[in-house]
């Protein structure tokens, strides 16, 4: 009896804390969510405009996970979880996808990373966007399609048929693949491994999994503003390898 009272009170506790949990996360998104998110486009004077159309629009390469989004599918949750879990709980997701994989439908629970859809508007604007992610198209396009949401800044994509497996089991992108024109191509990513063969043509980013405070996207719009002027972006990034400091 003692040891029944004892597992139903840790099962209440563990009850109440993810409850408290999923409170409190809401409550700060609702915060963030409300704060004013603004970057001021000014208009350009006569010699950044004559400076824009002497360089070739560039093309900025999105990776979808840790940096643009974080998801968990539940196939997984429910082989690693148990009824007396002490995990944290997950926040609410974004959005739910239902794809079939191998015949078999999987659910993943995907989280925007704060700021995302402003960072979206806001790029497009600068530059050619592009996907390339290492996940399954079928998982990748979905995620793309619910990001885009319509606005079609987000036509082309590359998934992990277009990338190199390498000896250690990750995925490597080749930028040529997108365009031959290096000095206008570059990529955000949160893996080193994925740019390995284009450290010139990469900014990094720190990952990102539940954070509602994080501003790395809005913190990356002032050097984006800047790169779009660039004769070759290689000759900028080359010199700012700090730059996965500062994300």
């Amino acid at each position: 009896m003692l040891k029944q009272l004892q597992m139903g009170l840790r099962a209440f506790l563990l009850l109440a804390s993810r409850v408290w949990t999923c409170v409190c996360f809401l409550l700060k998104k609702q915060i963030v969510q409300h704060e004013p998110v603004k970057y001021e486009l000014y208009p350009l004077s006569p010699l950044s405009r004559h400076r824009l159309n002497i360089v070739r629009r560039k093309v900025l390469v999105l990776d979808l996970d840790e940096t643009l989004i974080h998801s968990t599918n539940e196939g997984i949750m429910r082989q690693s979880a148990s009824p007396l879990s002490t995990r944290p709980p997950q926040p609410p997701a974004d959005f739910v996808l239902k794809v079939t994989i191998d015949r078999h439908p999987v659910r993943f629970f995907v989280h925007k990373r704060p700021h995302v859809d402003f960072f979206l508007d806001i790029v497009s604007q600068w530059y050619d966007l592009v996907v390339f992610t290492a996940s399954m198209e079928i998982y990748g396009a979905a995620v793309a399609d619910r990001l885009d949401a319509g606005r079609g800044v987000l036509r082309r994509r590359y998934y992990r048929q277009h990338c190199t497996p390498d000896d250690l089991g990750s995925y490597t992108k080749d930028l040529s693949a997108v365009t031959p024109d290096l000095t206008s191509v570059f990529i955000l990513d949160n893996s080193p491994g994925a740019y390995r063969s284009y450290p010139d043509n990469a900014i990094p980013i720190k990952s990102w999994f539940n954070d509602p405070m994080d501003t790395a996207l809005l913190n990356l719009l002032p050097v984006l503003d800047a790169l779009r002027f660039a004769q070759d972006v290689r000759s900028v990034l080359s010199r700012n390898l700090h730059l996965h400091r500062l994300w």
